[in-house]
């Protein structure tokens, strides 16, 4: 482990060179510089993990010195050295970043414990400039994965809201991703570097999530021994995505239409009204409309939240990207288990494929982690997956009712589609030797493409 690298500035010749000498007797390495100027000098030559300066100084102060390193340098870590008259330049010097103070005469011991603190503080600062690129990297809107058209305009209409706070609408099934594209447009946006902030409307009571989004003051409820921040309140200054918000009651929906409207509302059992600036998210896998037609959605409030909206269509729609998908899945459990899988088998593949997949990626994705766990060979195979998706003919049933008693043109549906599926797969997606491998005209074939979601755009 390399040794930690200490900068001593201060133009006491003595208090220099005293310093200097502790600090290497403790195994530092250490540097040092009688003024400021060469100070950050000193730090353009190679970095430093600490930084201990002195805040009086002619030509360039201690304070000079701070806000050039946390400017130019913001992983290192300053500690200023005052005399016990000039508490309030310390002071100063902590509100602009300095990290902590000694003060003249220094003492050995207080040094050591500082230093002690100080690289565990670094550790953190780096730490969480690494898990924040992660989340970067992980949430991008180019790092959804997908080719198919449907998904290229997700990506369009991502980049399009991020940089606004314009409230936007996720709708889609469960399992296609809602949350997913919420943290995306949280980190493209210029809110990226505050909370994100996710409530799942449906898992709490109505009146549990009252007090969850609004928060709450002691005695405004049996149960209420405190006072409480409210969701929207945490992500001040960032984004609330609220998943299930089909599932709020009326009188909520109440709260949330004038908090939409103008950043406002009361905590539970207080008066005094509390302003925020958040950026609102919403999904639903439910048609609003309908609900709002059914007497259980307020239209106002719907119209409120349909400003931008993102529609995630369901897997069984993206057939082209289920390979994709899989694969980027089969990188992620290779890695987590230390497994070597490489791929998957054709038969495999075609029956991942033809399963109409009710559960969307999520399913794709437990599928796949499931298949690496299991997987005794060099790849996937077709007794690897679950028998549901084994069995492509079930798979493809399942979608439409499973194994009850069908009338008989509903029942042909799900072996059509399959045997539509396995053609276009068989021809690359070519739909006119589909056409005449099936022997029926295009125009015919184009329609049932349609009608079983079988739809996919072209790589060029």
């Amino acid at each position: 482990m390399s040794a930690t690298r200490i900068l001593v500035i201060d133009d006491d010749q003595i208090v220099l060179d005293s310093m200097a000498e502790f600090l290497r007797l403790e195994g530092n390495e250490v540097v040092t510089a009688p003024d400021g100027r060469r100070g950050l000098d000193e730090l353009e030559n190679g970095f430093c993990n600490i930084v201990f300066t002195d805040i009086n100084m002619p030509d360039l102060s201690g304070v000079d010195v701070l806000r050039e390193i946390r400017q130019r340098h913001p992983d290192t870590v300053v500690v200023v050295i005052t005399g016990y008259g000039t508490i309030e330049g310390a002071v100063q010097c902590i509100r602009l970043g300095a990290y902590d103070y000694v003060t003249k005469p220094i003492v050995d011991e207080e040094i050591k414990l500082i230093i002690a603190r100080a690289l565990e503080q670094q550790r953190l600062i780096l730490e969480n400039r690494s898990l924040r690129e992660q989340l970067d990297g992980q949430f991008r809107p180019e790092n959804i994965i997908g080719r198919d058209y449907k998904i290229r305009r997700v990506f369009d209409l991502i980049t399009a809201v991020a940089d606004t706070r314009t409230t936007v609408l996720i709708t889609g099934e469960s399992g296609t991703g809602k949350t997913l594209v919420a943290r995306a447009i949280h980190r493209a946006s210029p809110r990226a570097n505050k909370s994100f902030v996710e409530v799942s409307c449906g898992a709490l009571p109505d009146t549990l999530l009252e007090s969850e989004l609004f928060g709450h003051v002691r005695g405004a409820f049996t149960g209420a021994t405190g006072n409480k921040m409210g969701k929207f309140k945490a992500a001040d200054g960032g984004t609330c995505f609220l998943d299930e918000i089909s599932t709020a009651s009326p009188a909520l929906q109440v709260k949330l239409l004038q908090m939409l409207q103008d950043c406002t509302f009361h905590r539970v059992g207080a008066t005094e009204p509390i302003t925020v600036d958040v950026r609102a998210i919403l999904a639903t896998n439910k048609d609003l409309e309908d609900e709002v037609a059914q007497g259980r959605f307020r239209e106002d409030l719907y119209y409120r939240i349909n400003v931008v909206t993102i529609h995630l269509p369901p897997l069984r729609e993206r057939v082209g990207d289920i390979r994709l998908l899989a694969d980027h899945f089969l990188d992620l459990y290779n890695q987590e288990t230390g497994r070597a899988v490489r791929g998957f088998s054709p038969e495999a593949l075609r029956a991942m494929q033809a399963y109409a997949w009710p559960g969307n990626v999520r399913e794709l994705e437990n599928c796949v982690e499931r298949a690496v766990v299991l997987c005794r060979g060099g790849s996937i195979e077709l007794d690897d997956l679950p028998a549901k998706v084994r069995d492509e003919t079930h798979g493809t049933m399942a979608a439409v009712g499973g194994s009850e008693a069908l009338p008989l043109k509903q029942a042909l549906e799900a072996p059509e589609r399959e045997i539509i599926l396995n053609a276009l797969i068989a021809n690359d997606w070519n739909r006119r030797r589909t056409a005449d491998a099936l022997q029926v005209n295009r125009t015919t074939l184009y329609n049932k493409i349609r009608k079983y979601g079988l739809e996919r755009k072209r790589s060029t």
